[in-house]
């Protein structure tokens, strides 16, 4: 593929919006093309950088993590040392979510099981269990 790639080529290549190109410019995760008749015309390296954006992006990092591991490290700071300390924060996210989707799935479980008449039964027996369990805790 050949340097000075229109924004349109480049934005085919990752099935990107133009708009998505210009936005990563905006927030500074790509650098400004350099203007040929007043059109973006991109170099093969914003190539290699939006193909660290999307892996990023399916690892499932924001934006903001990804201009840090652009950014965020001193300049001589190689990529692996980079990638590792970002992912070991992700990793710990994850851990974290995936403890909550757990409790979400007991908490609709135990919903399914649900025998109460009204609603409002349903919150008295719900406030008086989380009181018993406020109680218990306290006993610890």
């Amino acid at each position: 593929m050949a340097d000075n790639l229109a924004i349109s080529d480049v934005a085919r290549v990752f099935g990107l919006r133009t708009s998505a190109i210009r936005y990563y410019e905006q927030i500074g995760i790509l650098p400004p093309p350099v203007r040929k008749n007043g059109q973006r015309r991109y170099e093969k390296s914003a190539l290699f950088r939006l193909a660290v954006v999307q892996r990023a992006q399916e690892s499932g990092f924001t934006l903001d993590e990804i201009r840090e591991l652009f950014f965020g490290f001193r300049a001589a700071t190689r990529p692996p040392k980079r990638w590792h300390e970002l992912s070991e924060r992700k990793i710990a996210e994850l851990q974290l979510r995936m403890k909550r989707l757990k409790l979400m799935q007991t908490l609709l479980k135990q919903m399914q099981d649900c025998r109460c008449n009204a609603l409002e039964d349903c919150g008295k027996k719900l406030l008086s269990k989380s009181s018993k369990e406020r109680n218990h805790a306290h006993l610890r």
